[in-house]
């Protein structure tokens, strides 16, 4: 089992085996791809899932610094904060980089900059990018894959 992302054309594939493959619409990075800590991009290469965050958690589950809240997403919750831009929502899965100076270790490293794959809001536009970075699916997506994965899964971002 392993993961593609495809930033051209904002999707993700779940590979299962060699007969069987997911497709999610994504959003990943506003501004395009990259490496750099601080570049609100998304990275690109190869990494794994290190952590499956929110297990059983309720649908739109609002995440702060990788921690539930408390609270669930909703217009009204949306509407007291409206400075939020890029909520995390439902389940995190998050990514570590596999190769040295590219995506892992010093200022390019994956994990260090809190990449992750991430719920967002159901308004949330799929299809093009959004993110600060992460990448973006709606509730429903996140939670399928998140059943359907092991931390250790090998993950690939592409540029095309």
């Amino acid at each position: 089992m392993h993961i593609t992302v495809h930033v051209a054309t904002q999707e993700m594939v779940l590979h299962e085996d060699d007969d069987n493959k997911r497709r999610y619409l994504i959003s990943t990075a506003s501004k395009g791809t990259g490496q750099q800590e601080g570049s609100w991009q998304t990275p690109l290469g190869k990494h794994i899932i290190r952590a499956k965050i929110g297990d059983g958690l309720p649908r739109h589950a609002v995440f702060a610094a990788r921690r539930f809240t408390g609270e669930i997403y909703d217009e009204a919750l949306k509407s007291q904060y409206p400075a939020r831009k890029d909520w995390i929502l439902s389940r995190i899965l998050w990514l570590s980089g596999l190769e040295p100076g590219f995506n892992r270790l010093g200022s390019v490293d994956t994990m260090r900059r809190y990449i992750y794959i991430h719920g967002s809001p159901d308004t949330a536009e799929m299809g093009k990018p959004g993110s600060r970075g992460c990448i973006r699916m709606h509730g429903d997506d996140i939670i399928d894959l998140f059943a359907r994965i092991l931390p250790g899964t090998p993950i690939e971002i592409l540029p095309v």
